[in-house]
């Protein structure tokens, strides 16, 4: 008996809905298994909003309500990476999350927003994440979780970065960010005040957001002067320049050197502010 031609379409349709669920969640699995092998500890691999995220718990006995958490950008194929490693389980040996959203190429743009908010919503509406996570933002993921902070202030418990970027024109220039914003690099030019993260700080430093960031002083990607430097100045001319502290690296530019990677001070910094961040 032949069906009818609504139902072999139904039945196709399914078919390949089974499929395609199944390559998805192959995909989230080799994900988890790849940065966990990275970096050396468990991360679990999350689907939120259709895109892939990780979140790295504590050990059982360190886990806390609501649990204290780091929201780190960029999440990308081969981000976080080994560099990261001494970092994060530091992290996690003291109690604290680490979570990130692989929001592609979005340097800051309103989708990566989008993005790092849906999966807040995710951690601390359902998995009783704290309401205030400590943000870290590595390079470029600085354009990330400032930008998000700048949009939601009072979710944000403080800012740590490493040679994070705050000024699109250094990086990654007008011309390769206009197309996460869905505009022509003349258009960007012209809303830069919108959009620029080093333009449009005054929520943070209104709410007085504490920030810590490890930054070296001849970096030619992410020149200090115009990023970590630059936000310094704004909040210091704003009478909120106690909120900033900024470790030079002195000889040092934009590379994997372990006074960026293992710097106990970034991380004693968004293990506090994370810890402050669950309090009541």
């Amino acid at each position: 008996m032949r069906l009818p031609t609504h139902t072999r379409l139904m039945l196709i349709l399914a078919a390949w809905s089974s499929v395609s669920a199944l390559v998805l969640a192959d995909e989230f699995a080799d994900y988890g298994a790849s940065l966990s092998k990275r970096l050396g500890l468990q991360a679990t691999a999350l689907e939120v909003a259709g895109k892939r995220a990780f979140v790295i718990l504590p050990a059982a006995e360190k886990q806390q309500t609501p649990q204290p958490w780091i929201m780190y950008a960029p999440t990308l194929p081969d981000y976080p990476d080994q560099h990261e490693a001494w970092m994060h389980r530091q992290f996690v040996e003291a109690g604290i999350a680490v979570a990130g959203i692989d929001a592609g190429e979005a340097y800051g743009s309103p989708d990566g927003c989008q993005a790092l908010s849906a999966l807040y919503q995710q951690l601390v509406e359902r998995r009783d994440f704290a309401r205030q996570p400590c943000l870290l933002g590595r390079s470029r993921g600085g354009l990330w979780v400032t930008n998000w902070a700048v949009d939601n202030p009072e979710l944000v418990a403080g800012i740590a970065g490493i040679y994070p970027v705050f000024n699109l024109q250094d990086y990654p220039g007008l011309a390769n960010a206009a197309p996460a914003y869905h505009l022509t690099e003349s258009q960007l030019q012209q809303q830069l005040a919108e959009f620029n993260p080093v333009a449009r700080l005054q929520p943070l430093i209104a709410a007085r957001t504490p920030m810590f960031m490890v930054h070296g002083d001849v970096d030619d990607v992410v020149p200090l002067a115009t990023n970590s430097a630059a936000v310094a100045e704004k909040f210091q001319s704003a009478g909120a320049g106690d909120c900033v502290t900024i470790k030079v690296i002195k000889g040092q530019g934009h590379n994997f050197d372990e006074s960026f990677f293992k710097c106990q001070e970034l991380v004693d910094f968004a293990t506090k502010q994370a810890r402050e961040g669950a309090q009541p």
